[in-house]
């Protein structure tokens, strides 16, 4: 092979195989859907803490699926090869939350109807789907439950404070019950009206009990 040869090489050749601007709009595309997707994410996420690293990797995750199927798209050899590679390839890291889940394969979705050129597809689809993720969100905040733990001395006091519970709150279900000598513990699940935690103070204030706590969780840690 002569120096000559390097330069008139059949790799060099496919330099040009994908144009410029096409992978440029296509990677702006993808970088601007997928801050779209965090953004969706950020304002649905009900955990505790959220991950600026699941974020980045919302955003990565659609550039790299872009830039796959824009090589993949301009040779059919190379796809084939690009099946057989990717086959091989095993995550490991668990999700633990299932709408985690929908983002990522939004962003594996997004990335690949770009890259075909499917653009209005793309951003229509992925207003769309955002819409619906936001519309669900906002549903499930205005039904959040929360756990009322509360310690009563008697089991009267007990009886009037679950009287006062179902009275004020939108609806209570008691969930557990533990008797000890001088304390009775209720835990309730419970879903207010509206914002109003004034309950807990009214509780708290009651003679005979000690300890009231609201605590605000996802409905899937007791049965």
């Amino acid at each position: 092979m002569t120096f000559q040869d390097v330069f008139t090489s059949s790799f060099l050749e496919r330099v040009d195989a994908v144009p410029l601007l096409d992978m440029a709009l296509a990677l702006l595309l993808a970088c601007l859907v997928g801050l779209f997707v965090v953004f969706v994410y950020r304002r649905t996420y009900s955990g505790v803490m959220y991950s600026a690293s699941f974020g980045a990797t919302l955003v990565a995750l659609t550039l790299v699926t872009t830039l796959v199927i824009l090589a993949v798209s301009s040779n059919v050899l190379l796809s084939l090869g690009m099946v057989g590679a990717l086959s091989i390839v095993r995550f490991r890291t668990p999700v633990k939350e299932p709408l985690d889940i929908v983002f990522l394969f939004w962003c594996i979705a997004a990335g690949i109807v770009l890259a075909a050129g499917l653009i209005p597809l793309a951003l229509l689809g992925s207003v769309f789907i955002g819409a619906v993720l936001l519309a669900f969100s906002a549903r499930r905040n205005v039904d959040r439950p929360y756990l009322l733990v509360m310690r009563a001395s008697t089991e009267e006091v007990a009886r009037a404070a679950e009287s006062l519970v179902r009275e004020r709150a939108r609806a209570a279900s008691l969930k557990s019950k533990t008797v000890a000598p001088g304390c009775i513990e209720l835990d309730f699940e419970v879903r207010l009206r509206g914002e109003d935690s004034a309950l807990v103070d009214e509780l708290a204030a009651r003679e005979g009990v000690s300890d009231v706590a609201l605590v605000s969780y996802n409905g899937d840690y007791l049965g």
